[in-house]
């Protein structure tokens, strides 16, 4: 089989597993389990105490993923063409960015639990959406310096928002087998 060939079947297969992933990834909250027509004997303060944990849990993955898939790849000229590794260095990136994504909007909806950590990320659902459609970009190789900007923005709003709110949020590397959800 053709080189091109085989990398295009190689691509589709890749895509359709990412689409797949993506597409049953979901939050980690009890609602998404079902808890949510349960009654919670926990108390206000404990229930604002686990929504900053988990704020933390998934900010911080969040930002790993980004650090570790995205940012560092691009800075060492991993998306560049005709670079050693591209094609595996584009799909992880792909991958971290559709993780990354689903884990901040997590982190944005365990920080509701939370007045003081609700204001503080409030004003960054709009960024955080603005990230849905990069993960693919980068996957293609059609991101470029302002793409990775972006990922590397929001995390450090919500790394700072997060610390405003007395949650700092620390950068957590997840496994490649998290990346798939």
């Amino acid at each position: 089989m053709p080189r091109s060939v085989s990398r295009g079947v190689v691509a589709l297969l890749l895509s359709c597993a990412l689409l797949l992933t993506t597409a049953g990834c979901g939050g980690d909250d009890a609602q998404s389990a079902g808890g949510a027509a349960t009654p919670s004997s926990t108390s206000t303060f404990e229930q604002q105490k686990l929504a900053k944990t988990r704020f933390v849990a998934n900010a911080g993955l969040a930002a790993g993923a980004t650090y570790q898939w995205i940012v560092k790849p691009y800075r060492a000229g991993k998306f560049q063409k005709g670079a050693d590794g591209r094609t595996f260095a584009l799909v992880k990136a792909g991958l971290a960015g559709a993780f990354t994504y689903n884990r901040l909007k997590a982190a944005l909806n365990n920080a509701k639990g939370d007045p003081l950590l609700s204001k503080a990320v409030a004003p960054l659902t709009a960024g955080v959406e603005s990230l849905k459609d990069l993960g693919t970009k980068l996957r293609k190789g059609e991101a470029g310096a302002a793409d990775v900007g972006a990922f590397e923005g929001i995390i450090n709003s919500v790394k700072d928002a997060g610390k405003s709110a007395g949650a700092e949020v620390v950068e957590k590397v997840p496994s490649t087998s998290q990346l798939g959800c």
